[in-house]
């Protein structure tokens, strides 16, 4: 809601010192966000007076007609004496009186005003347009004031409000009412403590009879109808220019007088208007429901097909207007409409936000009326708007009206009288809370220590005590709550769980991985990109009921695609070397579960059966942790060579995060899309049943690379967070010997199909207690040691804790280990 602060003076005198800015920090303390506050013509400068055409030449010769004029602009030249001035517009003539920019003017954007020779002659100034001066868009022709509005020379910044501030405010769902003049004026003076004038208080009509025919089907759908009319109606007759300054100011279009003032009387009391035509109207009208393939031809030129939620206006031909949202072709204001129609309502809410939506229809009147507009309200705002057309377009109103009032006297809330400082943790006196709520309009009855508060009709949001306490609170000022830090029990602190998680962070980003947070959405293109077999049980995901993309309807089953479709973006934007990892939950189905939540009450806790449903519904959400890896994990420069990201990478990447936790991970060749068969690794976990798989790395599947559009040989991992941690292990100190190493290399020959895991598992377990480590540094195949053969260099560290290994015990340990290692490997000592 734009509100031009001009405008907002005539509902509420502010002080001397409440400048646009002090203003706008007032009604922030109140809660509602004002945007900005813009200096309207803050850049126009310099003299811009009313000017009399005393004499129009035209010139000739000109590719386009051109005027050479003489102006009488008073004493604003310094001189005294006429102004000649070349001008092109034809809309005017001599004895109009004009808005003239003198020389040493500037206007918007920039534009400086000079003497200067223009078509032999020599301009000293403009005539001006309303565009030019930035007051509305109009390229019809420069403006021309009403006679007797001002003399010569007179200054036109105050009559045409060229400077003024502007408050751009976001309203909120909950505050309908600030989108009115009427309502942030409301708001203003409250702020300030000063009388408030209503627009809408106006002499109302007694209901006499003699409207226009109406009926409304339900008053669940119409509360309250309003029809009045004019006749004769001058459709020529133009907007005042206040009015198209205001309009503008507030950042509606203007059109036509009869637009103009229902857009006028919408802005100024928040109540929208719509305006028929009478003469196209077709017997009496009825506010109802649609019925089963209705259509309607909307303003837009589009043909609509109706929905039976959908709040309907109709006469005898059928549909003319979607209530409060878009009105209908047919019958529309035209430049010969004399006889109008005004109509003011209070439909339901929820349908016509609904019905904006279903259309895709966001107008003014839709905006208020969903957001919920005052209920009583309507017979004012229609009076008003007939009452400005007569005024400003000669018309005559007529003494009938149609007044269908179907509210519902407003139920009290019952509030306990402190409740507003319970909820803010400040002591507000009774009296204070009474004093605050009558404020904004409540009627408020004490009896003991319970209040009856009937909450005003413009204020629809106020339904419950916190409702209440809010608006007592907010009056209070926010920031006079004192700012008191909660004390936290003492022994608490972070869970285990949530020290080994950001542990695993800290380890990868030393490593120098980036982390990255996805949404969790996925689509069926994504795991096609996978290539996941049809079977395949991450395939199986749950489908949003109201995604926020089309394309991605699925909750996600692993955390790859979210990683992939992030490294493309960042390769994209120049990033060729990137690593990145992701800590977050997937959702699987639970079998049997029957994949919708039931819908409960609010009134009440949810009953036994109710949890079990609950929980029944909800997926199983294991926590993953994924990585992927593209480029150069080592660039290379003037030091050496750089070293490509591998499978490698992405393996070690998993053990590091594992090892974290204190969990050493089991390394095996697998075959599991989306990584490449040939270099897929399967990550298990050694626990006293064996092993459990817990994830999966390696390089991706050359079809996957191409699907995604990632460079070559990206690699990536998936590990089971929550598998890992249930084998975490408790961490305690090591033992530290101070006795010294004894190292012994070993290289062991085995078939070329020997994971090279499996023969560290043998070398350990032959080592016993006194292997430090052991680490592989060579793999070699070659003629030397056959074909589908290699050989396996390691190195082993051993130690004692409480002497120094001789070479002989070093020996044996040594060939223990061969020992074992040959038993089950069948690996041999290579010569």
């Amino acid at each position: 809601m734009r509100v031009p602060v001009s405008w907002l003076r005539e509902y509420v005198e502010l002080p001397a010192e409440a400048t646009p800015r002090a203003l706008a920090e007032k009604l922030i303390g109140l809660g509602l966000e004002v945007e900005t506050v813009e200096e309207v013509g803050a850049d126009i400068t310099g003299p811009i007076a009313v000017g009399r055409v005393l004499t129009i030449e035209e010139l000739t010769g000109f590719k386009k007609p051109i005027r050479f004029c003489t102006v009488d602009v008073g004493d604003a030249n310094g001189t005294g004496e006429p102004q000649g001035i070349v001008c092109g517009a034809r809309n005017f003539a001599e004895g109009d009186l004009v808005v003239v920019s003198l020389p040493g003017a500037v206007l918007p954007g920039g534009f400086a005003i000079s003497a200067r020779k223009t078509y032999g002659r020599v301009s000293a100034g403009m005539i001006c347009s309303a565009s030019e001066l930035g007051l509305w868009e109009d390229h019809s022709g420069i403006i021309v004031l009403p006679e007797g509005s001002a003399e010569p020379g007179a200054d036109a910044y105050d009559l045409l409000g060229l400077r003024d501030a502007v408050l751009d405010i976001a309203v909120t769902p909950d505050r309908g009412y600030a989108l009115s003049m009427r309502g942030v004026a409301r708001e203003a003076a409250a702020a300030y403590g000063i009388a408030f004038a209503d627009p809408a208080d106006v002499p109302l009509p007694e209901a006499t009879g003699g409207g226009y025919p109406a009926t409304v089907a339900d008053p669940a759908i119409c509360s309250r109808y309003v029809l009045r009319g004019v006749t004769g109606f001058d459709p020529a007759a133009p907007s005042p220019m206040w009015m198209r300054r205001r309009l503008h100011l507030a950042g509606v279009r203007s059109i036509s007088l009869a637009v103009d003032v229902t857009n006028y009387v919408m802005l100024e009391l928040g109540q929208p208007l719509h305006a028929w035509d009478r003469a196209t109207l077709r017997g009496p009208i009825e506010v109802r429901l649609a019925r089963q393939g209705e259509k309607l031809e909307t303003l837009d030129h589009v043909v609509r097909a109706l929905d039976p939620d959908d709040i309907l206006i109709t006469d005898e031909s059928g549909p003319i207007n979607i209530a409060g949202v878009m009105g209908g072709l047919n019958t529309e204001i035209n430049e010969a409409s004399t006889d109008i129609l005004i109509e003011a309502a209070h439909f339901a809410d929820t349908h016509i936000a609904r019905t904006s939506r279903r259309h895709q229809l966001s107008s003014e009147s839709s905006r208020r009326f969903e957001r919920g507009v005052d209920s009583a309200v309507q017979l004012a705002a229609a009076t008003r708007a007939v009452h400005l057309l007569a005024e400003l377009g000669g018309a005559t109103v007529e003494d009938g009206l149609t007044h269908i009032d179907l509210t519902a006297p407003r139920e009290p809330v019952v509030v306990r009288a402190g409740h507003a400082g319970r909820v803010a943790g400040v002591d507000y006196p009774v009296e204070t809370e009474i004093a605050r709520l009558r404020l904004v309009g409540c009627e408020v009855v004490q009896d003991g220590d319970t209040l009856s508060v009937t909450p005003p009709t413009w204020r629809p949001d106020l339904t419950d005590p916190n409702d209440l306490a809010e608006e007592v609170i907010r009056n209070e000022g926010y920031e006079n709550i004192p700012a008191i830090p909660p004390q936290a029990p003492a022994g608490r602190g972070l869970t285990r769980g949530q020290r080994l998680r950001r542990a695993v962070g800290r380890t990868l980003a030393d490593l120098g991985f980036f982390e990255v947070l996805n949404y969790p959405f996925v689509g069926v293109r994504d795991l096609d990109g996978l290539q996941l077999d049809a079977d395949d049980a991450r395939r199986d995901a749950l489908r949003l009921a109201n995604p926020l993309n089309d394309d991605e309807p699925l909750l996600r089953t692993t955390l790859l695609p979210g990683l992939l479709k992030t490294l493309v973006r960042n390769v994209g934007r120049g990033f060729g070397d990137v690593a990145l990892f992701e800590t977050g939950l997937v959702y699987r189905p639970r079998p049997g579960s029957p994949g919708r939540a039931p819908i409960l009450a609010v009134d009440r806790g949810p009953t036994t059966e109710e949890r079990a449903a609950l929980e029944a519904a909800l997926p199983e959400q294991p926590r993953r942790i994924g990585a992927v890896l593209a480029g150069q994990r080592q660039r290379s420069g003037w030091w050496g060579e750089g070293q490509a990201a591998t499978w490698a990478d992405a393996i070690q990447a998993a053990r590091e995060a594992a090892g974290v936790a204190g969990v050493e991970l089991v390394v095996r060749a697998a075959r599991y899309a989306p990584w490449h068969p040939g270099r897929c690794a399967a990550l298990y976990v050694a626990d006293a049943d064996g092993e459990t798989l817990v994830g999966h790395a390696g390089e991706l599947h050359p079809r996957v690379i191409k699907a995604y559009g990632l460079p070559p040989r990206v690699a990536a991992m998936e590990i089971d967070w929550d598998r890992v941690e249930a084998a975490a292990s408790v961490a305690t100190a090591p033992n530290v010997s101070t006795y010294p190493v004894a190292t012994q290399d070993v290289a062991l020959v085995v078939d070329e199909s020997v994971p090279a895991a499996d023969v560290e598992a043998a070398l350990r377990q032959g080592a016993g207690e006194l292997l430090e480590s052991v680490r592989l540094f060579d793999v070699y195949t070659g003629a030397q040691i056959g074909e589908g053969r290699k050989s396996l260099a390691y190195s082993l560290r051993l130690r004692a804790d409480d002497r120094t290994l001789t070479a002989e015990e070093a020996t044996r340990v040594r060939d223990a280990a061969v020992a074992v290692a040959a038993e089950r490997t069948g690996a041999v000592l290579r010569g």
